[in-house]
């Protein structure tokens, strides 16, 4: 398996083209969320370029054929690794070339995030992704207070429930109205927590110290969570350890277990002072080690050791992992995490990263009882075996360790998760949530949820069209029912540049593609133009679809029209950097949106990545639909039946492209949503593309043609909406990083490549 550094230098020794394949131009979540409350978010689904010239093509004119594009044929006949290469150049060359260079801009913070943005202007461009939602934005009841959890848009902290207030009987919308309100005037004071207590109290609320999450429709694939960069995974796990600090309900970091931290002038080194006095215990409480420095060192090469999807976030940032994850450094000590003594840790970075303190709420940095770990059969470097006889180690609650203020006392697959508090936890006096149960929600009741929150079976849930009919019906939506925010997870379409996979890879019986092998060539050849992928996009009616989630009222709320949120980073300095050859300045305050924008529209893009009079003018790329117009579908279309046509594909109404787009009948809206897709897109494209709907009957075959693959030769589909992805940290980078060439499972592996 190849890494990612050998991919990218295969791309940087290539030539940069675009043929008729494309146009010249970037923790991820399963689609089937249900936003909760305020404070919960998930933890993780353009008019072309002159072909070969970097340069803008006129409006309405279309790219050239480029006599070196490969066949069908020739791209059939190419070995794996090589094609994803090929392909990847020829779609994502621009966006590649451009993110590259962002990136290696490390003092400058506003220069780096402006260029990060034009980066995502060429992505947006490529038409390979498709922004569609995020989550929340939707009808929500709940007993949770808000915001006494973090809501931080990076890392695991959102999924720590201990600090928690949750009352005893569903709370009224206009509390949570005013309580969302008073956050909003004292964050940053560190008062918040004692006014909502005493607003709660004046109010005739009660607290509970039970916390009953939805489990959805997956079970764990591990307990391990250095393994693993599935967000299913992290839910539960992220509540039975503490790491090196832990954001608050003010979204401030605090120390956890590192008591403070110091960096040196450099900015290369980070010194973090371990707290003394923590345990390591089992499943049952006994303590089984003391927790020290060197747990962070062991949790470090673990995670690099497991190829989970978790090292390529240190890769280039800690310093001389890149030579570990290729092998060229085989000495674990040469790699920048140290225990200088039991209680004192030290990362020395490739380059000062401003932000790496922002990292540090990603399990990524967890840290791992080595004493315990090797009890399990657990080993490091060359000689980690996950599939050796005796490795135990993260394969059930029973196999790990804990440091947190959680164990997990029972679970049961596809039926429920329970946890007790830690009886050794170091900060067991300030845990407001002393339990926890997670029931099992496969969703394929659609009141279920609602009727299990008003009788307290869960704490608090999102609302399904026909939950909300229910709750107007038995007078329930005018007290209790509220809007929840959006959150960081941006849920995507993507598109399979090479479709290899007609079947899923862990069942091939299950969700069989019922294509001709005529039909599989042409779609494959359709999807292969950049044009094409646009006339799709622009043809998707993301309101309608979102409206069989939500409701009418409510379809607009939780649209997102790009991949990094257009509010995650505010530009803090005056900066000047090229659009298109000229040199244009961003005044201090900018938002990152208005930059992706503003490179749109300089190309003639007619996507509204961002709308600066969204959000009741403070501006945001959420709550509108900016790519769906039936006029620029058709537009579209007809450019990429023209370039299609130089190639020898007939694209018309004898000659439909017809498109599997995997979704799951066991779910109402998810089988809504699918539908509403299909009636949009055969319409605006009059006949032309036909939206082949590909049932999993089960929620776990519908994420097996997407979701829990881990190679893009894997992807059963031509079009799929089972993921999002959410940020690990506090740069533009923790999203865009995704679509990078590799093979770490990421979003790359979406596009049917690495």
């Amino acid at each position: 398996m190849r890494n990612r550094k050998q991919v990218l230098a295969v791309l940087l020794a290539g030539t940069m083209v675009a043929g008729s394949l494309a146009g010249c131009g970037g923790g991820n979540a399963p689609a089937t969320d249900t936003p909760v409350t305020e404070n919960n978010s998930q933890a993780q689904p353009a008019e072309t370029e002159a072909a070969g010239t970097g340069e803008t093509a006129a409006e309405g004119e279309t790219a050239a054929v480029d006599a070196s594009a490969k066949t069908m044929e020739e791209l059939a006949g190419m070995e794996y690794d090589d094609r994803s290469t090929y392909l990847y150049e020829q779609n994502l060359g621009e966006f590649y070339e451009l993110y590259m260079e962002a990136k290696d801009e490390i003092e400058d913070l506003s220069k780096r995030h402006a260029m990060m943005a034009v980066a995502e202007a060429k992505l947006l461009e490529t038409g390979l992704v498709n922004p569609q939602t995020s989550q929340g934005g939707a009808y929500a009841m709940a007993r949770e207070v808000p915001h006494t959890r973090t809501t931080v848009l990076w890392g695991n902290d959102e999924y720590r429930f201990h600090n928690a207030l949750v009352t005893t009987e569903l709370i009224k919308s206009e509390d949570i109205a005013e309580m969302k309100k008073q956050w909003a005037e004292l964050q940053g004071t560190g008062t918040y927590l004692d006014w909502v207590k005493t607003y709660l109290e004046e109010k005739g609320y009660e607290l509970a110290d039970n916390y009953n999450y939805q489990n959805f429709g997956s079970d764990p694939v591990t307990w391990d969570i250095l393994s693993t960069s599935q967000t299913v995974d992290s839910y539960a796990p992220v509540n039975t350890y503490d790491g090196l600090l832990e954001y608050d309900y003010e979204n401030v970091q605090q120390p956890a277990l590192a008591t403070s931290y110091d960096v040196s002038d450099d900015g290369l080194v980070y010194t973090f002072h371990i707290r003394e006095g923590v345990d390591w215990v089992d499943s049952q409480g006994r303590k089984v080690a003391d927790v020290k420095a060197d747990d962070w060192v062991a949790g470090f090469q673990h995670m690099i050791d497991t190829n989970g999807g978790l090292g390529d976030l240190v890769d280039g940032v800690v310093k001389n992992v890149t030579g570990y994850i290729s092998g060229e450094i085989t000495d674990f000590t040469q790699v920048g995490v140290k225990a200088l003594d039991d209680y004192t840790l030290e990362y020395t970075l490739e380059k000062p990263i401003p932000y790496f303190p922002s990292m540090l709420g990603y399990n990524v940095f967890a840290p791992l009882s080595r004493d315990y770990y090797t009890s399990q059969g657990g080993k490091f470097g060359e000689e980690f075996d996950a599939s050796a006889a005796d490795y135990t180690y993260g394969k059930s609650p029973d196999n790990i360790a804990y440091n947190g203020p959680f164990l997990i006392t029972n679970f049961t697959s596809k039926s429920v998760i329970v946890f007790k508090q830690n009886e050794s936890y170091w900060n067991k006096d300030n845990v407001t949530i002393k339990s926890m149960t997670w029931p099992y929600e496969d969703q394929s009741d659609p009141t279920k949820m609602y009727n299990d929150v008003k009788s307290g079976v869960l704490t608090a849930t999102g609302l399904s069209t026909s939950e909300v009919e229910t709750a107007r019906a038995e007078g329930l939506f005018d007290d209790y029912v509220y809007i929840s925010s959006t959150t960081g997870t941006t849920f995507s379409m993507y598109y399979n540049l090479f479709r290899t996979a007609y079947a899923n890879s862990n069942d091939n019986t299950k969700v069989v593609s019922i294509l001709t092998d005529e039909e599989k060539d042409l779609a494959n050849a359709a999807l292969g133009n950049a044009n094409f992928r646009l006339a799709l996009s622009f043809s998707v009616d993301k309101a309608a679809r979102q409206a069989q989630r939500v409701g009418e009222d409510l379809k607009l709320g939780r649209l997102r029209n790009s991949y990094v949120p257009g509010n995650f980073v505010t530009i803090e300095n005056e900066v000047t950097i090229d659009i298109n050859g000229t040199a244009t300045t961003f005044p201090a305050g900018t938002l990152y949106g208005e930059i992706v924008q503003a490179q749109l529209d300089a190309d003639g893009i007619p996507i509204k990545a961002f709308d600066i009079n969204a959000d009741g003018g403070a501006g945001s790329s959420d709550g509108y639909d900016g790519w769906y117009n039936a006029k620029n579908a058709a537009e579209y279309l007809d450019k990429a039946i023209e370039e299609l046509a130089a190639q020898g594909v007939v694209i018309d109404a004898e000659h439909p492209v017809r498109l599997e787009f995997p979704y799951t009948s066991s779910i109402e809206w998810v089988t809504n949503q699918a539908n509403a897709v299909k009636q949009s897109v055969e319409s605006a494209l009059g006949g032309k593309v036909e939206i082949v709907l590909a049932d999993g009957a089960v929620s776990n075959e519908w994420y097996y043609t997407g979701y829990y693959t881990d190679y893009g030769y894997e992807a059963n589909y031509h079009i799929t909406d089972v993921s999002g992805w959410g940020p690990d940290y506090g740069d533009p980078a923790t999203y865009l990083d995704t679509f990078l060439p590799d093979y770490s499972g990421y979003v790359t592996k979406s596009l049917g490549i690495f």
